[in-house]
């Protein structure tokens, strides 16, 4: 039995750590405490699996958190930070990421046009930036069980309004086999496996 040859890795259609960016908007206490569309302990477990595979991945990471620097609110939960320990947050006053210079400015120099996004919340501060970047021509994919919003119904719409304009809906575990894609690939395997099957 033997695998395929490893198609392309910066033009492949289908996601890998040569063409994609990962980004976390505002997993801050306050937003986390506000989610009612899902289990707040479970979205933080689906982030957490979200980040590792990112980081397992070597995928260019974006961390933003939203009025820390002015001191209106907390800076991101320590299980980001812990995963991410060299990655700055870029703070910022505007609830759309895509508004604010820096953050914009990073995705840019990252030179991926696929980007995994993941945002608090589902109806502001993921949907704005998702829709710029389809605007720019960049390729979205939003991570539905690792992002949250105020409601079930605002969590489902926003997910609708993304969808329409051209967003693509996956699932982390769906992102975790897209990024391993082979068994074979035994560099990545086992912590691929651990992040799968571990709690």
């Amino acid at each position: 039995m033997k695998s395929n040859y490893i198609r392309d890795q910066k033009s492949d259609n289908l996601l890998t750590p040569k063409n994609s960016a990962f980004i976390v908007i505002d997993y801050q206490p306050v937003q986390v405490s506000s989610i009612k569309s899902m289990d707040q302990d479970e979205l933080v477990k689906n982030i957490v699996k979200t980040a590792k595979l990112a980081k397992l991945y070597k995928l260019p990471t974006i961390l933003s958190t939203v009025n820390v620097s002015n001191g209106q609110n907390k800076p991101q939960i320590k299980e980001i930070s812990e995963i991410f320990p060299d990655v700055l947050p870029i703070d910022r006053t505007t609830i759309n990421s895509w508004e604010d210079d820096d953050f914009h400015k990073a995705i840019v120099e990252s030179g991926r046009n696929k980007l995994i996004m993941t945002a608090l919340w589902t109806e502001a501060c993921l949907t704005f930036p998702a829709l710029d970047a389809i605007k720019e021509g960049y390729e979205v994919y939003v991570v539905v069980d690792a992002v949250g919003g105020t409601s079930k119904i605002a969590h489902e719409t926003a997910l609708r309004r993304m969808q329409q304009a051209g967003v693509k809906l996956i699932s982390w575990v769906q992102l975790a086999c897209e990024l391993q894609r082979d068994w074979n690939r035994t560099e990545t395997a086992r912590e691929f496996s651990q992040i799968l099957f571990g709690n």
